[in-house]
Order: C-alpha cells, then structure tokens, then sequence
C-alpha cells in the first residue's frame, strides 16, 4: 500500500514505516491538515501488512510543539461548540488510531515535546527519550483542561496517578531523567542516537512474530477495563489462535532443530 501524505514525511525502508514530523523552524508544531493525515496514516496501517512496525521523529532537534499557535489556537477562539467538538473529536482519533494499529509504534523524542507532541509519544508503544528532551501535557497553560487526547487515561498507567495528576494540573515539563525514572520512557539515550537506537528496536520487533504482536498490542488495549478473570480467559483465547500460526510451528522446529526461528506473520 502506497501512502500519499503532505503535511508530514512518511517513508517505508523494508518493513518500517517511518513518520517525520518535518517542520524544523517552528519545532514541528501539528496543525488541522496534519492531525488529520496523521490518524489517516494510521487507520491505513492497518491494512498495511508490509509495514511491521513504525517509528515517529521529529527534525531538527525537538520532537513536536504541539498545535501550531496561529493555526490552531488561533482559529479555535472564533468556533462555535460543533467546530470545537469536532476538532477534539479528531485529535483523539489520531490517539485512537495510533493505538489499534498492529503495527508496535516506537517514537524517538528530543528537545520540546509538548501538548499534542507529548499526547503522541504517550499514545506510543515504546518511547526512547534524551536526557535533553522537556515533555509537558501544557494544556492549562492555555486555560484548557487536562483531560485532552486521552491523557487522564493513559498517563496515570504509564507513570502513575500521583505524577499523572501533577502534571496534568500544573502543565509543568518533565525532564528526561524523570520522564525515565517514572517509566514513561523506556531507554533514555544519547541525541545523535536516540533515533538510530527507535529504529534498532522497529528492526528488531518487525522481524519477530508479527501476528504475535499485533495480538499483545490488542490485548494491551482492551484488558484495561477487564476484571482479572476477564483478562485471563481472553488472553487465553488470544494464545489459542497465536499457537495456530504458521509462525509457532516454524520457531518449534527451529528450537528443535538448534536453528533461529524465521517469523513470516502467518
């Protein structure tokens, strides 16, 4: 599948999708048109079987600053309540969308990664960060509610309700040692590797169990209102159809025969 997008760069190199945020002078800040080829990438990936995993950057030393001020805040000011729930309504599907795409999602974060940057890289499955790299969810700063793009949802179970809460209140950065120590991100690296070290783990997820992998990422998602013994039996029944792939039979014959398993996502 070829996707066609205009408002940010998106590239294919063997089975990894890469999407770049590639406004460099503005630090890459998500405007209408952008937002809504972002969730149209993403809903697209789900029919995509050659992309097997997907990695989010941003140019020019910052990840992403959010809504653009004059191109969205801006305009938001002079909308009526359908244009305002529409626009809402349309950030959180590009949430939606990066969550219930198989593929695993990995964003590179460094510099500025705020409001609508830092409710992306949340939404992702893996994040590696840079000590240098500032996340805030900002939106008090503009007089906006926490509760935006899913956060009062995610974030909690990502680095806990405490922190969670404080950030979303006071629309303060986190750094990137805490962003690290609180778990939010997964490896805190270097800037001129932080990129290169997303993309080792993109190789290294795309050439696993890919169908294994979409099924962990659906669990992920819909274990969150289980009870415990809902939970269980689902992932029960999610192991049943896993342990009749193509792929379990070929890693057990690989065991057998002392050889490295070959994952071809069937």
């Amino acid at each position: 599948m070829t996707i066609q997008v205009k408002h940010f760069q998106w590239q294919q190199e063997g089975a990894i999708g890469f999407v770049t945020l590639n406004r460099p002078e503005r630090k890459n800040p998500l405007t209408f048109d952008s937002y809504a080829e972002l969730r149209d990438t993403f809903r697209a990936l789900v029919d995509d079987e050659s992309v097997k995993a997907v990695v989010i950057s941003g140019q020019g030393g910052n990840f992403c600053s959010g809504g653009d001020v004059h191109e969205i805040i801006g305009p938001l000011t002079k909308m009526d309540m359908t244009g305002l729930l529409d626009f809402t309504r349309m950030t959180g599907d590009l949430i939606k969308a990066i969550r219930s795409c198989p593929q695993p999602v990995i964003v590179a974060v460094d510099g500025v990664c705020v409001g609508a940057g830092a409710a992306v890289a949340m939404a992702a499955d893996i994040r590696f960060g840079t000590v240098q790299s500032k996340t805030a969810f900002l939106f008090t700063r503009v007089g906006l509610a926490g509760c935006d793009m899913g956060a009062c949802s995610m974030l909690p179970r990502i680095i806990g309700q405490g922190r969670a809460s404080e950030l979303l209140f006071t629309g303060r950065s986190m750094s990137g040692t805490e962003a690290f120590n609180w778990g939010f991100f997964n490896s805190l690296c270097e800037p001129e590797v932080v990129f290169s070290e997303a993309v080792e783990m993109a190789k290294r997820l795309a050439n696993g169990p890919n169908f294994a992998h979409a099924m962990t990422k659906n669990q992920l998602n819909v274990e969150w209102d289980m009870s415990l013994d809902s939970a269980i039996e689902a992932e029960a029944q999610a192991q049943a159809i896993c342990m009749q792939t193509e792929d379990f039979k070929r890693a057990y014959q690989a065991f057998v025969a002392k050889e490295k398993p070959r994952f071809e996502g069937n």
